[in-house]
């Protein structure tokens, strides 16, 4: 074994030879935008932060940079535990930890014991960029990671063991388990239940401090997508079978009674979508109670990554949501507590100076932060907010009214929409990108078109080769012949919505689609099963057309070779008829007795002439 570097502390129950960051798609959790902008919100200005289990890289800087700033005073904090959350600390640590430019800490009694003005002057450029030393900590199982992360932040405190066997000299004010708690174990030792492992969690977070929990839903629509069976999962970390466990929450309401029972109070509980593995979408439960609007609904059942699914995630995923189910079958939840502070006379309101408040919802689209308010979208950092748009996804109802055979629905919402394209149109719209009110359409977030808007009909052309192809990949039902492959659907629906397309506008919209970065073929993903087996069905259904063709064909053909066959007889048997006639004696006179006729004739037409 290496030397470890100086600052990892090794607690018991340390794995030198296993590391849970050595393959991510082994079941770390990478959270991602929506994660880091909820944490950006919650690291306290002044405060110790801790980091229990494996996260990504992304998270520990994002971490250590927002707790490696200085901000407010720890005024901020005081009055939440009882005590002042810099006692015991020596001069020179206060005031890096204060962060104050020639302000005097006289101002806060009883921090110092005695008030040095020679400890205050700090200038400006040592109080913003000083990271501040043991502010931060990681709690690590596995002794690989916990040396690249020392390597990595040399100011960090990185503890390497299993959570039972940690204790803290003190409390934290942020403590962050983003990954959960199954990887807090150790394979030297039984593995603890759920509910020990949270209570042993919750004893590190301090009065009034925070903890930020996730948890994994063993009943996630992605759950119920994955085709492959739960425990197929991972391979070598599964020395303690997960799914036996009682204590382990089942829902959203057993998390709120087992937080509870820890002595937390659940501040906001968000649901992550659209799946455990790379989440872009934190929800609260106040915004799932309500019917959300399909275009925000409609983003977050995208498919993601090559796994074996069951059905499509984005039909179930949006059933989901219209079944109001969006928290009880989130993928993951992510629960934000507080630990009830000591009983002091600075206690009121102390929760609402020192907490700002949590956001609705985050919801990342392509490299775009939005926050989820009551009236909109918000862009983040700081752009302004725009309503969501009401209406119906453009694909949703067309698939609809294909399904119905309905025509006269299809020509009209493509006319509406060719009329729309020609007007005031993006061309880097689509089907699945645009919803209708039956008035209006409306994009689905910001679209980026190219830097020379293209001709209306290569854009219409574009969108109806889109929807072609995702109609026939998806399997569902249409009124157009099956044999039609997507060029020739295409122009179809080109001429339903009343506008003449030819091949050479098909290759034009590929190339736009090219330079929009959005093919319209479909990806190289593997098929659902549910889609493998619609795809078997119809070609079962299309071999039993065609087999019956060929038996009809066959019966056919059967009765024309015996119609034939008593034709050629037929025509034996007069054959056989003439024959014989030329061999009577009648037949032969009359041959004999008309060649004289015959040779007369022929010299007096001779004389004649």
């Amino acid at each position: 074994m290496n030397e470890a570097p100086e600052n990892v502390r090794l607690v018991g129950g340390e794995m030198l030879l296993w590391s849970d960051m050595a393959d991510m798609s082994g079941g770390v959790t990478d959270w991602r935008g929506a994660a880091l902008e909820l944490i950006r919100r919650m690291v306290p200005a002044s405060g110790k932060v801790l980091l229990v289990g494996p996260h990504p890289e992304t998270v520990v800087d994002e971490v250590v940079a927002q707790a490696g700033l200085t901000g407010e005073a720890p005024t901020a904090r005081a009055g939440l535990t009882g005590e002042a959350p810099t006692a015991g600390l020596t001069g020179e640590a206060l005031t890096a930890k204060a962060g104050l430019t020639g302000e005097a800490l006289t101002a806060q009694p009883g921090l110092l014991g005695e008030a040095s003005t020679a400890q205050v002057a700090l200038s400006v450029d040592e109080t913003t960029l000083t990271p501040l030393a043991g502010r931060v900590a990681v709690l690590v199982r596995s002794y690989p990671d916990a040396c690249a992360l020392a390597e990595r932040h040399p100011a960090l405190d990185v503890f390497c063991g299993r959570l039972e066997a940690f204790a803290a000299d003190e409390p934290y004010d942020l403590v962050l388990a983003l990954d959960g708690l199954l990887r807090t174990h150790s394979a030297e030792a039984p593995a603890a239940s759920w509910a020990e492992s949270l209570d042993a969690l919750s004893a590190l977070v301090a009065p009034g401090g925070r903890l930020v929990l996730g948890v994994h839903n063993d009943l996630g629509v992605d759950r119920i997508l994955e085709a492959r069976p739960a425990d197929r999962d991972g391979g070598d970390d599964q020395w303690a079978p997960h799914g036996f466990d009682p204590s382990y929450p089942s829902g959203p309401g057993a998390l709120d009674a087992a937080l509870e029972s820890a002595g937390l109070s659940v501040q906001r509980c968000y649901a992550a979508y659209p799946a455990r593995q790379a989440p872009r979408a934190l929800l609260a439960r106040e915004a799932l109670a309500f019917d959300l609007p399909d275009a925000l609904a409609f983003p977050l059942g995208a498919r993601d990554g090559d796994r074996m699914l069951v059905a499509d995630p984005l039909r179930l995923t949006r059933l989901v949501f219209r079944h109001r189910l969006g928290e009880e079958l989130a993928p993951a939840w992510l629960a934000v507590t507080v630990r009830s502070p000591l009983l002091t006379k600075e206690r009121s309101d102390a929760d609402e100076r020192s907490y700002p408040a949590l956001p609705l919802g985050l919801v990342q689209e392509g490299g775009t932060l939005y926050e989820l308010t009551h009236t909109g979208l918000r862009r983040l950092p700081d752009g302004g907010e725009r309503p969501i748009p009401a209406g119906r996804v453009l694909e949703e109802i067309l698939v609809e009214a294909c399904a119905r055979e309905d025509t006269a629905t299809v020509r009209e919402l493509l006319t509406a929409l060719a009329d729309w394209v020609e007007d005031s149109g993006d061309a880097a719209a689509a089907t699945d990108s645009l919803v209708y009110d039956g008035a209006r359409f409306a994009p689905i977030g910001d679209l980026q078109g190219p830097a020379v808007p293209p001709d209306p009909r290569i854009v219409l052309c574009r969108i109806l080769l889109r929807f072609a192809v995702r109609l026939q990949a998806a399997g569902h039902h249409h009124p157009w012949p099956w044999p039609l492959d997507a060029d020739e659907l295409t122009l179809t629906l080109c001429g339903m919505a009343g506008r003449s397309c030819d091949p050479g506008d098909l290759d034009r919209a590929r190339k736009l689609d090219a330079e929009l970065g959005q093919p319209a073929e479909p990806a190289g993903h593997a098929p659902t099963y549910r889609d493998l087996l619609g795809a078997r069905d119809r070609l079962a259904d299309q071999l039993t057309a065609a087999l019956a063709r060929i038996a009809r064909l066959e019966t056919k053909l059967s009765y024309r070779e015996r119609e034939l066959i008593r034709a050629k007889g037929k025509l034996r048997r007069t054959q056989r008829k003439a024959t014989a006639y030329r061999r009577t004696l009648g037949y032969r006179l009359s041959r004999r007795l008309a060649r004289p006729r015959r040779v007369a004739k022929k010299v007096i037409r001779l004389l004649s002439g």
